[in-house]
Formats: C-alpha cells, structure tokens, sequence
C-alpha cells in the first residue's frame, strides 16, 4: 500500500478534502481567488495597522477578520488557487477550527509513518498535498456570489 493512501485511511473524517466537500461545499459559498503557488507553503498570518493579512510566498492577501485569515491559511499553505468560503461568517470560525486540527493531524501522521528520515517525511507530505490540492480542485470553488431566490412568499393579488 503506498504510503498516501495509508495516510488518508489513517486520517479518514480528519482528511481535508473530506472535511471540504462534506461541510464546506454542501453550504452555500463563495469562490475566493487565492494567489499562491501549487505547491506546500508557508503561510503566516500578520496583525497589521490596516487588519488582518495572510502572507505566502511575499504576497499579501488581505482578510476581513481573524476566522477567515485561519480559514484561508490552511488552503493556501496546500497551495490551492480557488477554495470555496461559507457565505455564512458564523460558520467560518468552526470550520477555520477543524481544518487547522486535520492539517495538524496530517503532519503528525506523517511523522509515524516515516520514522527514517526527515526527506522521506517531506516526500510524503509533498505528495499527500498534491493529492489534497487535486481533491479540493475536483470538489470546486462554486460561484464567485451565491445565487439568491428573487422570489417572496408573499403572493400579489
């Protein structure tokens, strides 16, 4: 069994495309364009006079708040280019919660399952985000606006 696929079994409900496509894509969202590399970055948050930024690779993207700053981090530290955000800000924070927790999971996953050396350890985690990263962009981003009902329930007579 190679060891990516191990990886996921291991992680199961903690797999971030799993986390993705269950409870992020079945909500109503918005596309949010992410200009990072596809590949496994370092991505921090920074407290600035202007707000909240999330910095990757010398780029600045900046956040409306704290939750989604956390939310967007663990997209953009696996490099995707286009991630659905729930248009609901309530749900973000919950979300940002869960995925740090899967991404953290991942790496100590990564660690058991790579006892010999710190390279064969970073050619895990290489793979398992390139596998992540083509899950979340087979799952989509979704519209750049939700799609709202024009519709009232009052009738016109």
């Amino acid at each position: 069994m190679k060891k990516t696929e191990e990886l996921r079994r291991l992680l199961e409900n903690s797999w971030i495309p799993a986390i993705y496509e269950q409870k992020v894509r079945k909500r109503r969202t918005r596309a949010v364009q992410l200009p990072v590399p596809a590949k496994l970055n370092h991505a921090e948050i920074l407290f600035t006079l202007l707000g909240i930024e999330l910095r990757v690779a010398k780029r600045r993207i900046p956040c409306p708040d704290l939750a989604t700053a956390r939310y967007l981090q663990v997209f953009a530290r696996l490099g995707c280019p286009t991630v659905a955000i729930p248009y609901d800000i309530t749900q973000i924070s919950p979300l940002a919660d869960e995925l740090e927790v899967a991404w953290q999971r991942l790496g100590l996953m990564a660690d058991h399952l790579t006892t010999e050396s710190p390279s064969a350890r970073s050619r895990l985690m290489s793979s398992a985000v390139k596998e992540i990263r083509e899950a979340i962009g087979a799952a989509g981003a979704g519209d750049t606006m939700p799609e709202f009902r024009k519709s009232t329930r009052q009738s016109r007579n």
